[in-house]
């Protein structure tokens, strides 16, 4: 194996550019700075430390897109409040099974995380995960009747045991003042709070990790994007890629490439021409939301709350006011408000959609827009909105809300999947996808929520989809990190509990909230 080049951090997110010869020969190359190719490099430590491991992260720094702090709403996604993830049927019966997936998904991440902070990640994993309660509230007596169903459906497994349920205005006064002071007396109200949910700042997450990868040999190179992927005769990629600010392009040969560029993960997978992406294609979202970094406000709500989608919306926008945890300071963030741009990232092209439109995918996309009629009205209304409809959708869930402490600001770009289903028809996919290709040498993920929440539970899929052969001999230690891989919690009460324990301690998720210094 080869051995990788340095990679100096000079500040947080940002690190220098060796130079690296036309024959270097990196084990792995990850594309893109954020926080799976972070998390797939941190794995990768574990199972094979003696990988060379090259990272190319076109911005000037790791985590500005998707991972940074304010390009997400920072939930630790665990279906505690996300009531998109359980489904009322036409009866009223509530299905808790994505809803139990998601959990198990995030319950990875969690102990993933603690094994890193007891191996010296941080002196305190508040730089990157804070306890904070979610709660999901709905109003009108048909969604008492639904909050209901729903505590009932998950309160069914041992992963939501400990979930709270009220009707009672007064005892949300004392979970969320703000949003009820003002509020109809009369207005029925349902609300479900759980203790153990969590606000994470993916970015600070990324930049620890990736600061403890180049402490271990992984070179990370900014301002260096890759412009082509190139199947070579013996299995490897060759991986060409430029340097901005010197104008230098190189090549190297990789013998795994994973694709983690968020938005510019398709357009990649595309070049790299592996018949998995065939069919595939992106429709881009803008999110908006209004933040308020008022500390008075940020003081009355310290939970994140989710509510309903409004009839015929989709599922991304449900609508939740989060208290954040950002540079040592508390805000809170309102919305999501979706807008257009036919941009993969914040920092992409106009033309990436058009790019992406090959004979390969022009069916599914022509499909999606032939059947997404709803969405596409959704999104000429959001756009069209006036700050005053904005303001109103925020005085649904906070009735004393005045404009001048808030203000618009742009989040991340989300590009939601196009793929082709059973019957060859184009459809949309709310959610990621992992793309696997060349016999297991390259590897994409695609899509968006529950994203970074997952992280880890979607590397681990690429562990075991990608390198089948060395699987069976990582996974001891695999388990040795994360006990519950490979098992189900809710299956195990007594794992799930001592898991559950151990993590609470390490990452220090018990008490009231409170702020580590800025990281």
């Amino acid at each position: 194996m080869t051995s990788a080049a340095s990679s100096t951090s000079s500040a947080p997110g940002e690190y220098a550019h060796p130079v690296i010869p036309d024959t270097s020969r990196p084990d792995v190359v990850l594309v893109g700075g954020g926080v799976m190719s972070a998390t797939l490099a941190a794995l990768l430590g574990i199972v094979a430390p003696h990988w060379s491991i090259t990272l190319f992260e076109a911005g000037d720094k790791v985590a500005a897109e998707s991972s940074d702090g304010w390009n997400n709403a920072g939930t630790g996604h665990s279906a505690l409040c996300e009531l998109n993830y359980t489904p009322a049927g036409k009866d009223g019966t509530v299905d808790a099974t994505k809803a139990n997936q998601i959990n198990e998904q995030f319950q990875l991440s969690r102990q993933f995380w603690s094994h890193l902070v007891r191996t010296g990640l941080t002196d305190s994993p508040k730089h990157f995960i804070t306890p904070v309660p979610h709660i999901s509230f709905v109003h009108g007596t048909e969604g008492q009747d639904y909050m209901r169903a729903r505590h009932a459906a998950l309160t069914a497994s041992p992963l939501f045991a400990e979930l709270e349920l009220t009707t009672s205005q007064d005892e949300l006064a004392g979970w969320v003042p703000l949003m009820m002071e003002g509020r109809d007396p009369a207005q029925p109200v349902a609300a479900t709070r759980s203790t153990a949910g969590t606000d994470v700042d993916f970015g600070s997450l990324t930049r620890l990790l990736l600061d403890q990868a180049t402490s271990r040999g992984v070179a990370v190179h900014t301002g260096t994007s890759v412009q082509d992927l190139e199947r070579t005769t013996d299995g490897r990629w060759k991986v060409t890629a430029r340097h901005h600010a010197s104008g230098e392009e190189f090549t190297v040969n990789a013998g795994f490439v994973f694709v983690g560029a968020g938005g510019g993960a398709l357009p990649l997978l595309q070049r790299a021409d592996i018949p998995e992406i065939k069919g595939f294609g992106g429709f881009p979202v803008s999110g908006l939301f209004l933040r308020s970094k008022n500390e008075q406000l940020a003081a009355r709500h310290q939970a994140k709350v989710y509510g309903q989608a409004a009839v015929g919306a989709p599922p991304m926008s449900v609508p939740h006011l989060d208290l954040r945890l950002i540079d040592g300071q508390q805000s809170l963030l309102f919305g999501p408000y979706a807008g257009f741009s036919p941009k993969f990232l914040k920092s992409g092209s106009w033309l990436d959609l058009p790019r992406s439109v090959r004979l390969g995918n022009i069916g599914s996309m022509l499909g999606v827009a032939r059947t997404q009629t709803a969405l596409t009205r959704y999104l000429v209304g959001q756009v069209l909105q006036r700050p005053s409809d904005r303001l109103e959708a925020l005085e649904e869930f906070v009735p004393t809300a005045e404009g001048d402490d808030w203000e618009m600001i742009h989040a991340g770009q989300r590009v939601q999947v196009i793929k082709q289903d059973a019957k060859g028809r184009g459809v949309l996919q709310f959610g990621t996808e992992l793309i696997v290709g060349g016999e297991g040498t390259i590897a994409g993920l695609l899509g968006a929520s529950p994203g970074a929440s997952t992280a880890v539970a979607a590397m681990l899929d690429l562990l075991r989809r990608a390198f089948p052969d060395q699987h069976a001999d990582w996974e001891p230690l695999l388990r040795e990190a994360i006990p519950s891989y490979g098992r189900t919690l809710a299956e195990e009460p007594a794992l799930l509990a001592e898991v559950r324990e151990e993590t609470t301690r390490t990452l220090q998720l018990t008490g009231p909230v409170e702020l580590a210094g800025a990281r």
